[in-house]
């Protein structure tokens, strides 16, 4: 846990970007069109 926290940042920020684009995909798909 105490390491560089570069890479860990910036793979915590792809992980959370790509949650939200599958949260977002599945709204859309679920009650959108």
């Amino acid at each position: 846990m105490g390491q560089k926290g570069g890479n860990n940042n910036a793979f915590a920020l792809i992980v959370v970007l790509f949650i939200l684009l599958i949260i977002v995909g599945s709204a859309f798909i679920g009650g959108g069109f």
